[in-house]
């Protein structure tokens, strides 16, 4: 069941939606949607890097009051290399809302791919909303940042729960690929031995559990995976970093 939405983030939505922005929400607000969420004050936007979906988003932010709020400034190379640009909302009916913009991130496809497997999602009161997909989220949410992995295991595990009655067989190997909870991993091998075991070459977690290894072995196996991405997460980051480092030591200059 989708949630009722609170007026800040509606306007936010909305706005998005009616200028025809090709955007698709994406971090908390798009975990909220998803069940794995209460609540997130801000909104994260994939967005397409094309002339005329820029000068619509332009219309958006326009009519929401929203101000780019630090570095780096709202321009189209930041943008496309994969630099986050935040705002915040200064619209009465959005006020304080930050709304943060990304078109590039590790490990995700092109946004082309992405909108097209997009979840178009209808909110109680009739709004509809474009979502990035659920895979394509957990995919994106593979960063160094510690509240995001947390996340991901929700996500996986209110998705499981929710279709686990009669899943298709694309549900099952997305959950043998990505589930991050010891014992459903375990439960989902156990009860589809002949995709886990196809699986198990390509992820330890689950060839730990074809083993039947007790999910102590199989969470160490997941938390070393973790670390895997949060290292990739790092190195990917260093050098946008190291920009963000020289715009603000030449701010303050």
């Amino acid at each position: 069941m989708v949630p009722l939405i609170p007026i800040p983030i509606r306007k936010v939505l909305s706005s998005i939606r009616e200028n025809e922005v090709q955007a698709l929400l994406m971090g908390g607000q798009a975990c909220v949607l998803y069940g794995a969420a209460e609540f997130s004050r801000d909104a994260d936007y994939a967005v397409w890097v094309d002339p005329e979906n820029l000068d619509r988003l332009d219309r958006a932010l326009a009519e929401l009051q929203a101000e780019c709020i630090a570095v780096p400034p709202y321009e189209v190379d930041y943008l496309s290399r994969g630099h986050a640009i935040h705002f915040r909302c200064q619209h009465p009916e959005a006020k304080g809302m930050r709304i943060v913009l990304i078109a590039k991130m590790r490990g995700v496809e092109s946004f082309e791919k992405l909108w097209k497997r997009r979840s178009t999602l209808e909110l109680p009161d009739g709004l509809v909303v474009d979502v990035m997909a659920l895979p394509d989220l957990v995919c994106a949410k593979k960063t160094q940042r510690d509240k995001d992995w947390p996340m991901i295991r929700r996500l996986l595990e209110a998705h499981y729960f929710s279709e686990r009655a009669d899943p298709s067989s694309e549900q099952i190997d997305f959950w043998l690929h990505e589930l991050r909870s010891p014992e459903l991993l375990k439960e989902v091998a156990e009860g589809c031995p002949e995709r886990a075991q196809r699986m198990s070459g390509t992820r330890p977690a689950v060839a730990a559990a074809v083993r039947s290894e007790d999910t102590e072995s199989i969470g160490r196996t997941l938390r070393a995976e973790e670390d895997q991405e949060r290292a990739k997460d790092r190195e990917y980051w260093m050098p946008l970093l190291e920009e963000l480092s020289q715009l603000r030591r030449k701010g303050r200059s």
